[in-house]
């Protein structure tokens, strides 16, 4: 793996993206999620790659939902199994929420990669692994397949990045579904009861950090909180900030003093 300086200007970034790189070689990532990933990156830009006021009013909706809820269960793709798998057991581990796995590019290579890739980091109990299938009728992907002990059986699903099929179909089955996606108008955001629109690794980290306090409160301020909520209004004011961000760094201009190295500037 090539070094990255500390210094570079998108160093994280880069760090980030030989991660989903290395689960690609070892089969925890399918090659479209590496073009979901950079569509999700280019979204996260747009927000000035920082969770936002409306976001972090989603993600206590979203916690208090998940703490309220009877049997809840976080749905896990590749790419967030390699991105964040400690952080995903240890948020499993604190708020006793199931681990399911459930993947649009299926094999069974893939389910095995992503199992070891977390029981690995502590995992103690994965759904979506063995022959306890099920079948969402209203799909013909195989996100259709879920576990009779974890999503199907589930009243809330934690349901990170874009998802839009699966989250109206699982809407009409009358489950709740909590969305972590950063295209505010996507299908899963627009269908999701709660949707966060943020980066999916700045989000599991606010959930280790923020479960504690939700463990504080009642079941009726639980509840108040959830009721408060109102995920069209979070959705516009996510657009609304996203549109103010531009409209500030475009005020103030910014320039590109390289542009295929011929060394002029450009300004936007």
């Amino acid at each position: 793996m090539i070094e990255i300086p500390d210094d570079h200007p998108r160093a994280e970034s880069l760090r980030i993206r030989h991660v989903m790189e290395k689960g690609y070689m070892n089969r925890i990532v399918a090659l479209a999620g590496l073009i979901a990933h950079g569509r999700g990156e280019a979204f996260d830009y747009i927000i000035g790659e920082k969770t936002t006021p409306p976001a972090l009013k989603s993600i206590e909706a979203a916690l208090s939902m998940i703490k309220l809820a009877k049997y809840p269960v976080f749905s896990i793709n590749g790419n967030t199994a390699a991105l964040a798998p400690n952080e995903i057991v240890k948020f499993a581990e604190i708020s006793g929420i199931k681990l399911e796995i459930n993947l649009f590019y299926r094999t069974e290579e893939r389910i095995q990669a992503i199992k070891k890739h977390l029981l690995d980091v502590g995992a103690k109990e994965l759904f979506g692994i063995s022959d306890r299938k099920a079948q969402i009728q209203e799909l013909s992907s195989n996100r259709r397949f879920v576990d009779k002990d974890g999503i199907l059986k589930s009243d809330v699903i934690l349901v990170p990045l874009e998802d839009g099929d699966r989250t109206e179909a699982l809407r009409k089955m009358g489950k709740i579904v909590i969305a972590i996606d950063l295209n505010p108008l996507s299908r899963t955001a627009q269908w999701a009861n709660i949707t966060i629109v943020d980066n999916f690794l700045r989000v599991i980290k606010l959930f280790i950090e923020k479960w504690p306090d939700i463990e504080k409160k009642s079941e009726s301020e639980l509840k108040q909180i959830v009721r408060n909520f109102d995920n069209k209004e979070n959705l516009r004011e996510m657009i609304k900030y996203s549109i103010d961000y531009l409209n500030k760094i475009s005020n103030k201009g910014i320039y590109i003093d390289e542009v295929l190295n011929f060394g002029y500037k450009i300004r936007i």
